[in-house]
């Protein structure tokens, strides 16, 4: 059995915590090894948190900090040789952690990510789930993984550290780490071995709402990303090269499968990206 901890950040959209701790219960997954952490939520999430005797911690924001000071708070609080870094508006599938994490360890990853179906749960996720495994065990797309879900071994924090603790940052946390991550030259995947259901950015929905900002528009600040410290001609560089190797990877795994390790609901159909 693998050395792991989960840990989560919320805020409002008690209706979709619900459904991730049910699919975790379902799945067997362990709840004394899942840290909840709760931004400063005004609705019921807080009093449903702690109604959970089984969860191995939750921690009450009196304010939203935002995912870096959350994330971080929920790792330090169970430290383990994997933290898995979520999101609670998925739903996961039978076996997801330990697949996950025993294809990270025969690979020699030190981060690795599920593959995601995203949009409304119109299907019957776990038949889906169990022939997409089936055919995608074995995938992998190197280089790049999400923060949707994401285990991190130990030795990472030791090597870039965790994730940066300003609450203003409003989501641009995930691409900071990211960055750290593969100026370091950490090995990472995302496995075809492991999936997810992914609503589909609740959180971020509900901040917008409240900052009465349009569902296109970013939270992120307009200058985070000189934060990257990079030069504009550097960034749209990797980026590029980013988008290339996704199209790489996507017309590689449709020749090969029919399908790909990231599928969009749309209208009652499947559209793999």
């Amino acid at each position: 059995m693998c050395n792991y901890s989960i840990t989560f950040a919320c805020y409002n959209s008690v209706e979709y915590t619900k459904k991730y701790i049910d699919s975790l219960k379902k799945t067997g997954t362990q709840l004394e090894n899942v840290v909840a952490v709760d931004n400063g939520s005004s609705d019921e999430t807080l009093a449903y948190l702690k109604s959970i005797p089984e969860l191995g911690g939750v921690i009450a924001n009196k304010s939203n900090y935002g995912c870096g000071v959350a994330w971080n708070q929920g790792v330090l609080l169970k430290q383990s040789e994997w933290s898995v870094i979520m999101n609670n508006d998925v739903i996961v599938s039978p076996n997801w952690i330990d697949s996950l994490i025993k294809v990270a360890q025969s690979e020699k990853l030190r981060m690795i990510s599920p593959s995601l179906i995203e949009g409304p749960l119109d299907y019957e996720f776990d038949d889906i789930v169990k022939e997409n495994t089936r055919k995608m065990e074995r995938v992998l797309r190197h280089d790049t993984a999400h923060l949707v879900c994401l285990a991190v071994h130990e030795s990472v924090w030791m090597d870039i550290g965790f994730f940066q603790a300003k609450p203003r940052l409003w989501g641009f946390e995930d691409t900071l780490f990211f960055h750290a991550a593969k100026k370091a030259s950490i090995p990472m995947a995302i496995t075809g071995a492991s999936w997810l259901h992914h609503f589909g950015s609740i959180t971020q929905s509900e901040m917008k709402r409240e900052r009465k900002l349009n569902e296109d528009q970013g939270l992120s600040g307009r200058y985070h990303y000189k934060l990257l410290n990079e030069s504009w001609a550097q960034r749209k560089m990797r980026q590029v090269k980013h988008k290339g190797l996704i199209y790489k990877y996507r017309n590689a795994e449709l020749s090969d499968h029919g399908l790909t390790l990231h599928g969009v609901r749309e209208n009652g159909q499947f559209k793999w990206l």
